[in-house]
C-alpha cells in the first residue's frame, strides 16, 4: 500500500501490481529545461518511445499536497505552461513543496527517490548534475550524486551536463561508489558532445548485459544507485571542440551577469542553445528520448531476469 503523500497513476499502478516494466521520468525538463512548445511535444514524444518498447512511463511531479509517479495529460500541460509557475524540487525540497501543496517539477535527485519509494527501478533522463565548474570556491555540487549514492535506482543518461567540470564529476562519482557503465562505449559522454576523453572502468554492448549488471548490483546489500550511460545519436551529437567553446563564452557571460546558484545551470544551457543556433536543443531533445527508448528496454530485460 502506497504512503499518503505518494500517488500513483492508474497506468503506472496497475503495470508494478503486475510487475510489468515502469521507468521512471523527470520533469524538471519538461518545466524548466526545455522551451515551448518543445517542453510539451519532447514529454510526450518520451513516454510515446518507452510504451513502444514495452514499458510503462511514469513521470513525476508533486501536486497539491501529493508525489505523483505517472502524470497524466492534464499535468504535463500545465507542468509545461510557465504560467503556471511550477517550482523545481530536489530530493531535499520534497518535505517542504508536499507541505505547501504546490506545483512542482522533480529533478533527477527527487525522481530518483520518489521511483524508489513507488517500487520502480529505473530511470531515464537528459544528463545527471554534478560538480560545476569553480566549486573549489563555491562548493556548487548537485546533488544528484549523493542521492544516487543511496537510492537503489538505475538511471539511464549521456553522463553529466556538459557546463560541468567533468573530470571532477567523474572522480566524485567514483568516491561516492556509484559504478558508470557505458552502453556500447567505453568513454563517458559529454551530454552534446559522444566524448569526453574520460575513460570508463564497465562497459555494456546490449540492454540485456546491461540489465544483467543492474541486476547484481541491485542485489547487494547497501547497494545505492547506478549509471548506465550513452552517448547522443550520432546524427544530433555536436563535436567536442565546438561545445568546449560554447560552454567558454557562457561561463564568461554568466559570471559577467552575476549568475549565482541554481540559476546558472539553465542560464547556461540557454546560452549554449543561443550559441549553436539550436544545435544543442536538438541534440538535448535527441539524447533525452533515445535515452528514455533505451531504459524502457532495460527495464524490460530487468523484468525478465526477474
Amino acid at each position: 500500500m502506497s504512503p499518503a503523500w505518494l500517488r500513483l497513476g492508474e497506468e503506472v499502478a496497475a503495470a508494478l501490481e503486475e510487475g510489468r516494466p515502469v521507468v521512471a521520468l523527470e520533469s524538471s525538463l519538461i518545466a524548466q529545461g526545455l522551451p515551448v512548445p518543445d517542453n510539451l511535444e519532447t514529454a510526450r514524444a518520451v513516454e510515446a518511445a518507452i510504451r513502444q518498447r514495452g514499458a510503462v512511463p511514469a513521470t513525476t511531479a508533486l501536486v497539491g499536497g501529493r508525489a505523483v509517479v505517472g502524470a497524466d495529460e492534464a499535468l504535463l500541460v500545465r507542468l509545461a505552461d510557465p504560467a503556471s509557475h511550477a517550482v523545481k524540487a530536489g530530493s531535499r525540497d520534497l518535505g517542504p513543496l508536499l507541505a505547501n501543496r504546490g506545483l512542482a517539477s522533480t529533478t533527477v535527485s527527487a525522481t530518483a527517490r520518489l521511483a524508489h519509494a513507488a517500487g520502480i527501478r529505473v530511470m531515464a533522463t537528459g544528463g545527471i548534475g554534478g560538480v560545476h565548474r569553480g566549486a573549489d570556491r563555491s562548493w556548487d555540487v548537485s546533488a544528484d550524486i549523493d542521492e544516487l549514492a543511496v537510492t537503489p535506482v538505475a538511471v539511464v543518461c549521456s553522463g553529466a551536463k556538459a557546463i560541468l567540470d567533468l573530470p571532477a564529476t567523474a572522480e566524485l562519482i567514483e568516491t561516492r561508489r556509484i559504478p558508470v557503465i557505458g552502453l556500447g562505449t567505453s568513454e563517458l559522454p559529454a551530454f552534446y558532445a559522444a566524448s569526453s576523453g574520460l575513460p570508463l572502468a564497465h562497459r555494456a554492448d546490449d540492454t540485456a548485459a546491461a540489465a544483467a549488471a543492474v541486476a547484481a548490483h541491485l542485489a547487494l546489500p547497501g547497494a545505492g544507485g547506478i549509471l548506465l550511460v550513452q552517448p547522443p545519436p550520432e546524427e544530433v551529437a555536436i563535436p567536442t571542440a565546438e561545445l568546449d567553446a560554447w560552454i567558454a563564452e557562457a561561463l564568461a557571460a554568466a559570471d559577467a551577469a552575476g549568475i549565482r546558484g541554481a540559476a546558472v545551470t539553465p542560464y547556461l544551457l540557454r546560452h549554449v542553445v543561443g550559441a549553436s543556433n539550436g544545435r544543442a536543443l536538438r541534440a538535448n531533445i535527441g539524447l533525452i528520448r533515445a535515452n528514455a527508448a533505451t531504459a524502457a528496454e532495460v527495464a524490460v530485460a530487468l523484468g525478465a531476469l526477474s
